[in-house]
């Protein structure tokens, strides 16, 4: 096709009816004042939307627009053009056509400039769709993972290093004036991607024949890359210089932190080292620390339960416990709680390990086993500085429950997790920890459970018709109304990176301590303790909480079904 032409946008859109000549007036003025685009200001003054400009253009210069928010991107073939030319010219390849030539997505269709080099990088005429620009930028931001960079980066550390083994000497100088280092390149395109990519943690993992680098996103891992296993010592060795680790013991395993720049975000690191049979195995928890803390009210949990919790922390006494297994989202719980007790008025005192979240306001201890810091040593002295609200990040042991339930018992309001499969099930654990019955009974107000569960992506969904174990499994919470409900799947697409899925949201149940629960932990019998929870809790499970969601539209049945298989038949 021809080179674009240029056209006065202002005059398009009025003669198509979408702008007015006041609009135009008024937007030509803010234009002058700010030095915006002037498409920019249409957008942001609420004249016309980017869609509509798109429409606009591709009407006038008789092209296709293409919206990208359905298009399913081919990878290899937006890898045709160099990613730093793509968000230059504002430009994505979106189609080889049956000639050979290429179509190509551009969010300014006039941009002479942007048709001739993204013409000459793909060494073949193109066929020009438009596309509104904040998609462009957001698939742009998706579709150019830095896995071959990342690659080469290992290969490059790897060709550096050679056969020698690698000295500690040769590696201290990396904390100082080693930036161009290989392997500190390596390390830093591994976390931006991670970042990117959404990842909660990141495993390092040398094997007998490679050095596997995987992330967990959403709550599952996903290989990045693997690399030469030589790489494996200098990787290593690098994170424990820059966590502070001592790096002569490979022997032992070793826990530590840091603190770096990615993507313009401060990220806080908790690192974890284990020595395995090919070498020291290293994960990482990343959290992003500038995202801000989250509240209650985008916690999204069920009215229900959100009434119960604040009721809870409402008291001026007692014990809130959450429960559930490791990555079920407790911190997020407690802190959000924390954010919402925290004020000038009140003394908030944690012992945590680590201390996860740095929240202003509060007095955070971070709990230190090896010098005899324990959480009932800090929990001790806590409760003579005076504090109106309590944390304690996990009740490890009966004396740390014990000193926990007194505080609670004494005018504190006490916060801390569990491990247990349920809300039912937490007291008769606190039982069996050596916790005498009557400070069960006494201080604990809630008992709040939770898992999490992978939300479908909005982008992708589309109808989906359950297997007959999972119809056997919906009938358990919703009978003769199974058919009633339509259920959703995500196809994969470029926004939730082909798994289905993007991001993650919580299940819940709660166990308030009513006077009949209270009197059933007094009896003595589990058995009965556990029926009169279940009768409290009124069949609002962890089950049913996930079914719901399922209904709703934004989880799978399998997924719900994953979760709840952890703990109910």
């Amino acid at each position: 096709m021809p080179p674009p032409q240029k056209i006065r946008l202002g005059d398009l859109l009025i003669q198509q009816g979408l702008l007015t000549e006041e609009q135009l007036k008024n937007a030509l003025e803010q234009q002058k004042a700010t030095g915006r685009k002037l498409g920019r200001v249409f957008v942001d003054s609420g004249f016309v939307s980017e869609a509509q400009i798109a429409q606009a253009l591709a009407r006038q210069l008789r092209v296709q627009y293409v919206d990208l928010k359905s298009f399913t991107p081919d990878l290899k073939l937006i890898a045709r053009l160099p990613e730093a030319a793509a968000r230059r010219f504002r430009a994505l390849v979106l189609q080889q056509l049956s000639d050979g030539r290429f179509m190509v997505g551009l969010s300014d269709p006039t941009d002479l400039q942007a048709y001739d080099e993204v013409t000459r990088l793909l060494r073949s005429d193109i066929e020009i769709a438009v596309v509104v620009e904040t998609q462009l930028l957001g698939l742009i931001e998706r579709c150019y993972t830095r896995g071959e960079e990342i690659s080469g980066l290992a290969k490059e550390l790897t060709a550096d290093i050679g056969d020698m083994p690698i000295e500690f000497g040769d590696m201290l100088g990396l904390t100082a004036s080693g930036e161009d280092a290989p392997v500190v390149k390596l390390l830093q395109t591994v976390f931006e991607e991670a970042m990117r990519l959404r990842a909660s943690d990141m495993h390092i993992e040398p094997q007998e024949k490679s050095l596997r680098i995987r992330f967990r996103i959403d709550g599952v891992l996903h290989v990045q890359t693997e690399a030469d296993p030589k790489i494996a010592s200098a990787v290593a060795l690098r994170l424990k210089l820059m966590s502070g680790l001592d790096i002569s013991e490979k022997r032992l395993p070793q826990d530590g932190r840091f603190n770096m720049q990615v993507r313009q975000s401060s990220v806080d690191v908790r690192i974890s080292t284990l020595p395995t049979q090919y070498g020291e195995s290293v994960v990482m928890r990343l959290l992003a620390q500038n995202g801000g803390l989250m509240s209650l009210d985008k916690v999204a949990m069920p009215e229900r339960v959100l009434r119960a919790l604040r009721k809870a922390l409402s008291r001026p006494s007692g014990m809130v416990l959450v429960t559930g297994p490791t990555g079920s989202g407790k911190t997020t719980t407690l802190y959000a709680a924390l954010n919402e007790l925290n004020s000038t008025d009140s003394k908030l005192i944690t012992a945590e390990d680590p201390v996860e979240y740095r929240l202003p306001g509060l007095n955070q201890v971070q709990v230190q086993e090896k010098i005899g810091l324990t959480f009932s040593r800090v929990l001790r002295t806590v409760l003579r500085q005076d504090p109106d609200v309590v944390l304690v990040g996990e009740m490890r042991d009966q004396e740390t429950a014990e000193i926990g339930m007194r505080a609670a018992m004494t005018g504190h309001l006490v916060l801390s997790t569990l491990h247990t499969n349920d809300a039912a099930s937490t007291p008769i654990r606190l039982l069996d920890m050596g916790v005498p019955r009557y400070m069960v009974a006494l201080s604990v107000h809630l008992v709040l459970a939770q898992r999490l569960v992978r939300v479908i992506c909005k982008e992708c969904a589309e109808p989906y018709t359950p297997t007959p174990a999972e119809y056997a499994w919906l009938r358990y919470e919703l009978g003769d109304q199974l058919g009633t409900h339509s259920y959703q799947k995500g196809r994969g697409c470029s926004h939730c990176n082909q798994m289905g899925y993007q991001g993650r949201t919580g299940v819940y149940e709660f166990l308030e301590m009513s006077g009949a629960v209270v009197d059933a932990v007094n009896d003595g019998d589990p058995g009965i303790f556990m029926q009169v929870a279940r009768q409290q809790m009124n069949g609002e499970t962890l089950r049913r909480d996930a079914v719901r969601l399922v209904v709703a539209g934004r989880t799978t049945v399998e997924e719900a079904m994953k979760i709840s298989n952890q703990f109910e038949d």
